[in-house]
């Protein structure tokens, strides 16, 4: 077999963007992720061990029993690590905790660890809100695409005297695992349902991070005017912030706070699976979230090349011409393995005419291409759809396409 060495323009090496579409409706506190069912399984409540709405992010134990003892008890697994001089521990361990441990004890950890948006609502009497200040920085590198993002504006902050969150505010987390590098500028949409009827929608039309108001009806049962902007989306970091405080609906839930109150922007989400509890079981209202992610693919492209008066041959051998008569002409033994000499070719060029027979030309068919390391070790084999054919005067280029 004659292996051939791919050249340095034979190989490109690039990368695909791609926007992958994603969706949360969360209702009566759970979040479903791109309508995907659960899964059941035989000993855990769903296959992957994670709830609605989430994902598994190293897919461990999956479908394992979590019995200690009995005869469904299995083993499952989970992080470790051996207390030494290197400091190193596990985040939920505290540092008095670990300076209790003697060195050589097993710090343990638990799988499965998995991700999914979250919801935090942040009520205008709070003092202080280190969250919303942990984002002043990246909200005003914002500030060059819409003064919306403007951190006193948000919160309500004094300029000479901060005091974050001095306005209600909802902060909607979304781990990168769903979106990739960012949110695709202007694919943001926030839909807010109650009893199955669309009473609002934000989107971000103008590519700038602004969620506006493009739908919503007023208590009155009218429609409000188009325009307003309830929040603001942050791109790269997976954030969003809402603060529209006015009625977009006639009808009233324990949103927030215990007293019933007309649904508002800073109520979507409100029955996320991290939301506000003990308010997070809202029968009549439901929200939906949509957006495209950024990510890139790494791609490479290899043209693998046939060249005229090589490839001639096949390894099949079905391309031998049938002779009954040697069929037992083979000869093996402890030191020798022996075919017969005479075996031909066969001749597989097509003709109009069944005689004289047409001449004879060297013709192969290439059904796959095999890949290989520089120790010559097979790591992957491209396989044709249909298989190409190879004349002794052909000179073919292969176009094989690598993602990874």
């Amino acid at each position: 077999m004659t292996f051939y060495k791919f050249e340095d323009n034979e190989l490109l090496y690039n990368r695909i963007k791609t926007y992958p579409q994603t969706s949360f409706v969360i209702y009566d506190g759970k979040t479903y992720y791109n309508n995907r069912a659960q899964e059941s399984g035989s000993f855990t409540g769903s296959v992957g061990c994670t709830p609605p709405g989430y994902v598994s992010l190293y897919e461990l134990n999956v479908d394992r029993s979590t019995e200690k003892s009995g005869p469904l008890a299995s083993s499952l697994i989970f992080p470790f690590q051996i207390k030494n001089g290197s400091s190193i521990k596990f985040r939920n361990i505290s540092t008095s905790d670990y300076n209790s441990l003697s060195f050589g004890d097993k710090m343990e950890g638990s799988y499965p660890q998995s991700a999914s948006i979250s919801s935090a609502f942040f009520g205008a009497n709070i003092i202080s809100n280190p969250t919303a200040s942990a984002l002043q920085n990246s909200l005003n590198n914002y500030k060059v695409l819409s003064p919306s993002f403007d951190y006193n504006n948000i919160t309500g902050s004094d300029v000479n005297f901060p005091q974050p969150s001095a306005k209600d505010m909802r902060l909607i987390s979304i781990p990168s695992i769903f979106y990739g590098s960012s949110i695709r500028k202007g694919s943001m949409s926030l839909r807010f349902y109650v009893t199955g009827t669309l009473i609002g929608e934000l989107k971000d039309d103008k590519k700038n991070g602004e969620l506006r108001q493009t739908f919503a009806i007023t208590a009155a049962g009218s429609t409000s005017p188009s325009g307003s902007i309830p929040g603001v989306v942050m791109y790269n970091e997976g954030f969003i912030i809402l603060t529209g405080s006015w009625p977009i609906g006639d009808s009233t839930e324990q949103y927030s706070s215990s007293t019933p109150n007309n649904p508002r922007w800073i109520d979507f989400a409100s029955t996320s699976s991290l939301g506000a509890s003990p308010y997070n079981s809202l029968p009549n209202s439901s929200f939906e979230i949509s957006f495209e992610g950024t990510q890139y693919v790494p791609n490479l492209t290899m043209f693998a090349t046939a060249p005229r008066g090589e490839v001639n041959f096949s390894n099949n051998p079905t391309a031998l011409t049938y002779d009954p008569l040697q069929l037992g002409a083979i000869e093996t033994g402890s030191f020798a393995y022996k075919q017969p000499r005479d075996q031909t070719v066969k001749s597989i060029v097509s003709s109009s005419y069944s005689s004289p027979a047409p001449p004879y030309e060297k013709t192969v068919f290439i059904d796959q291409i095999g890949i290989y390391d520089k120790e010559k070790n097979l790591i992957g084999i491209a396989k044709l759809a249909t298989p190409i054919r190879k004349r002794d005067n052909d000179d073919l280029t292969f176009k094989i396409k690598l993602d990874f």
